[in-house]
């Protein structure tokens, strides 16, 4: 069973390359956005960036949701920045064997595709830094595929399929 989080800053393509690969694999998507609360989201649109308090909440029932998925045996795609190695191994304490797919980009790229949807999403551009200043990269963090966020959709979704099938899941016994 695949249990995957689709993590990286803002306006990486997180949700999109989600959907590409859980929607014809009939996965359950969790898309991370629509787990914060009314506070964060508040506090977002108004351009003030959240903090490890604000995440705390969100990040244990992103957990609490990925976890009830995967105990009835579904596979699994979550969208969640998870931008820092201690929010990434709270998700991990919740289920094993989690892997995560980084899709990188460049701060210039991720303001630019902010900008390019300001208004239609929480998230505004003013943010944009105050991710990749909390941002900790997970190179070398086991369980991890890094990606170029710049790529077609198409190619990284295959790219994660491809991952998915050769890379054993940790603990998995096939």
């Amino acid at each position: 069973m695949a249990a995957v989080v689709f993590m990286g800053v803002a306006g990486c393509g997180k949700s999109s390359v989600a959907h590409a690969v859980a929607q014809p694999a009939g996965w359950a998507l969790v898309e991370g956005d629509e787990f914060h609360p009314p506070a964060n989201i508040a506090k977002m649109r108004a351009g003030i960036a959240l903090d490890d308090a604000d995440r705390s909440g969100w990040l244990d029932a992103l957990a609490a949701a990925v976890a009830a998925h995967a105990a009835g045996g579904r596979a699994v795609a979550l969208t969640c920045s998870a931008l820092r190695r201690a929010y990434r191994d709270r998700l991990r304490a919740a289920l094993p064997g989690l892997r995560f797919v980084f899709l990188e980009i460049t701060p210039e790229e991720s303001l630019r595709r902010v900008t390019a949807r300001a208004g239609a999403h929480l998230f505004p551009p003013s943010l944009v830094a105050s991710q990749f200043a909390t941002l900790e990269p997970p190179h070398g963090e086991p369980g991890v595929l890094c990606l170029d966020a710049t790529r077609p959709r198409e190619a990284l979704a295959a790219a994660v399929g491809d991952w998915l099938r050769e890379a054993p899941i940790p603990g998995d016994a096939r």
